[in-house]
């Protein structure tokens, strides 16, 4: 055993005795490793809090990112929940246009279903599971893709429709379907008699009397292709509005337009007149289909 020992001289500052401490080797050693064992574990337990805190502090910044990801994903899904309505009331809204213009709808493979019924909510709430997560945002994509296409599929639907109402709009802005001046009905179209032989003959078109001078109006929007004398009409003017259809108007006083204008459906384009072969003012008014005189009744809805 150690028999050594520790001498410990306490000095003060005045004339006082100095004093003495005796502390044995072994002893001294054993507190001197007993205080590096404790400095060593107060060092540990300092570094174990820090590490800890900063673990809580990240843990906590985890739970922060995951509750914004939560509130966005449930934003999105909402989203695209409502993304999936308006299409729906797209092709609605395509159908019905279909229906009022007697469109038939393009031919499709099979039947789609717009009802894809987006991300789950409850699926949303248990963002904790990162496998659960990635499948909602992949599911989320697969969604995203489809209304992609849905939207492509729509907007190429609605240019086709775009493109028969152009056409049916253009149609009907060349069909005669307005009385081209107001008066009384003299003579209809076919059979009659001649105001001049007597005798029966074929009338191709409508005698439409009035005073001279009275506005006549294109019927349809068309093209001048003719204005000058006809032997039989007179003064004339002849337009042709596309799609087979041409309409003459005879007897006339006076022209206001010229060949080659481009006219639109209430236009004035003449004055009504007695020139020609007449018994008196009136127009005569001829519409013909693909060069074959049809009686204009069936086209004026005025």
């Amino acid at each position: 055993m150690d028999k050594r020992y520790l001498t410990i001289l306490v000095l003060s500052n005045d004339s006082s005795k100095t004093k003495k401490l005796k502390i044995p080797v072994g002893l001294y050693k054993f507190l001197r490793n007993s205080l590096i064992l404790v400095l060593i574990l107060f060092g540990y337990i300092c570094y174990d809090y820090a590490d800890m805190r900063v673990k809580s502090l990240e843990l906590k910044e985890v739970r922060k990112e995951n509750i914004a990801q939560k509130i966005e994903l449930d934003a999105f899904s909402h989203k695209i929940g409502e993304v999936e309505n308006q299409l729906a009331k797209l092709r609605e809204f395509d159908q019905k246009i279909r229906i009022i213009a007697n469109i038939e709808a393009p031919e499709e493979d099979g039947q789609k279903s717009m009802g894809m019924g987006g991300t789950s909510l409850e699926e949303v709430s248990v963002l904790t599971a990162e496998d659960k997560r990635k499948r909602l945002i992949e599911d989320m994509h697969s969604d995203l893709s489809f209304l992609k296409s849905e939207a492509d599929e729509q907007e190429k639907r609605f240019s086709d429709l775009k493109t028969h109402l152009n056409e049916k709009a253009s149609v009907l802005a060349s069909t005669p379907s307005i009385w081209p001046v107001r008066g009384w009905l003299s003579s209809g179209f076919g059979k009659r008699k001649s105001p001049f032989t007597g005798l029966t003959q074929k009338h191709s078109g409508l005698d439409i009397a009035n005073r001279t001078g009275t506005a006549i109006m294109a019927p349809a929007d068309g093209t001048v292709v003719f204005v000058g004398r006809k032997s039989a009409l007179g003064k004339t003017i002849i337009i042709k509005h596309g799609y087979g259809l041409k309409t003459t108007y005879g007897h006339l006083n006076k022209y206001n337009v010229k060949r080659g204008a481009r006219v639109k459906r209430g236009q004035k384009i003449a004055e009504m007149g007695n020139t020609g072969r007449s018994t008196g003012p009136h127009l005569h008014y001829d519409v013909a289909l693909n060069g074959v005189s049809v009686n204009p009744m069936k086209y004026i809805l005025n």
